[in-house]
């Protein structure tokens, strides 16, 4: 490999980082690579977030990014004319060797440690959804589904679980599973969704919820690398069409105790009181764990009744119309799906939230409402969600239950950065305001 791609995770999700030639890797492992901790904390666009207190109020200093996973190769995005570069994944620490809790991996580290010192494991699978677009399309601002690779007829419909359609994606979808091979990414399951170009990719279980989140953020980049190879645009984006199926995070979790044995697993198909217990948890934090579920202007054109998406803070068994669902099965594998979290959010944010919540629960022993049976768009006696990006910030910054898990510097940064970027946003009069009112008004 001629160069190696040191990679730090920012609170929206985006990759940040340097390229080195190869001689250097030896010292980027002992020593780390200095970066400064505001780039782990700006806004969408990639600007600085003076609200966050780590720009000026700290020097804009630097932490200390060391490697948390083993140097994992490039299998795409490379000329042939060139050697293929490695990447690796690095954690934050703040010059004196304390973790840098702006940092969304090290807020879920602090969340996992707080879970074992309880005696609890957990053991967490993602699932992301993804569009695949057409490149051409997206370069030229108009979006569109890509034509089907082999027959090139138009995705004018959705196709869910269509066979034939995984055939005729089938080339660019394998050179994804070749990918995360390389990349040592614990894939199961590839399907076409509800949407028109959109596909789900599922990942194993992990008895260890760091490497899980790495998976996800490490299968992200993959997705939109290779897409990119065959000229066609890949996007985690909650909603990049108004009239098709969002993209979602599911998350799968249960917790074990020190020998392994699943502890919401009672024998029977309702599981365990302290599953019960972990879902009230989730439920009470679900305001104010919103926004690291919806975290951009976007992630609300997913929250309709009726598209497979939550609409209110509700559990239920093999239930795909609530916030968190209970698959049956085996008792041994009982767990819950959360089911509220757009591909666009951070995964380990999303993974430290839906863990603080739980151990909240579980801690405070808590009681969970009467599970929904059947449609539980119908059901007004649940706990609606916040209805727009605003009362989420709101909610994020008012709550109570995750500040002591996740920390008062994530709190301080993330609701930060949001705000910055609503403010932005709200400056802005978009092509459809002007088709609308310019020829009226």
């Amino acid at each position: 490999m001629d160069e190696i791609e040191v990679l730090a995770c920012d609170l929206n999700g985006i990759l940040r980082g340097k390229r080195v030639p190869r001689d250097q890797f030896d010292k980027v492992r002992k020593d780390g690579m200095k970066f400064p901790r505001s780039i782990l904390a700006l806004d969408i666009w990639g600007e600085d977030v003076h609200a966050n207190g780590l720009v000026w109020e700290g020097g804009d200093g630097d932490g200390i990014c060391l490697p948390c996973v083993p140097l994992l190769p490039m299998l795409w995005d490379i000329p042939p004319a060139q050697q293929p570069r490695s990447q690796i994944l690095t954690t934050m620490f703040d010059p004196d060797g304390t973790p840098f809790m702006g940092d969304p991996r090290q807020i879920l580290k602090a969340v996992v440690e707080q879970c074992q010192a309880d005696g609890y494991w957990p053991v967490v699978a993602l699932e992301l959804e993804f569009y695949l677009m057409d490149g051409k399309s997206v370069r030229q601002g108009h979006p569109a589904p890509p034509q089907a690779p082999v027959s090139g007829y138009d995705l004018d419909s959705p196709r869910v679980y269509a066979m034939d359609e995984l055939a005729e994606f089938s080339e660019v979808l394998s050179a994804m599973r070749r990918a995360c091979e390389g990349l040592e990414l614990p894939t199961e399951s590839i399907m076409v969704e509800n949407g028109r170009g959109q596909f789900e990719i599922t990942l194993g279980h992990q008895a260890d919820a760091l490497l899980a989140a790495d998976h996800a953020v490490l299968l992200r980049r993959a997705v939109r690398g290779v897409a990119r190879d065959f000229g066609m645009h890949g996007t985690f984006m909650a909603k990049p069409y108004g009239d098709s199926a969002g993209s979602g995070l599911h998350i799968h979790c249960s917790l074990q105790d020190a020998v392994g044995r699943n502890l919401f697993d009672d024998g029977t198909e309702a599981g365990s009181e302290m599953l019960r217990h972990a879902v009230a948890g989730l439920l009470a934090a679900t305001a104010e764990s919103f926004l690291i579920f919806a975290p951009n202007a976007n992630s609300y054109r997913r929250f309709q009744a009726g598209v497979h998406a939550p609409v209110s803070a509700s559990w239920g068994y093999e239930n795909r119309t609530t916030a968190v669902r209970i698959p049956l099965g085996a008792p041994s594998a009982r767990r819950f799906e959360h089911r509220l979290a757009g591909a666009d959010a951070n995964p380990y944010l999303v993974t430290a939230a839906i863990l603080a919540a739980m151990l909240h629960g579980v801690r405070a022993k808590q009681e969970a409402p009467p599970p929904i049976a059947g449609n539980g768009y119908d059901d007004r006696a649940q706990t609606p969600l916040p209805r727009d990006w605003l009362a989420a910030i709101d909610a994020f910054e008012q709550g109570t239950i995750l500040e002591p898990y996740l920390g008062p510097l994530f709190r301080r940064a993330f609701a930060a950065c949001k705000r910055q970027e609503r403010e932005v946003l709200e400056r802005r009069v978009t092509d459809v305001e002007y088709r609308t009112y310019l020829g009226s008004l």
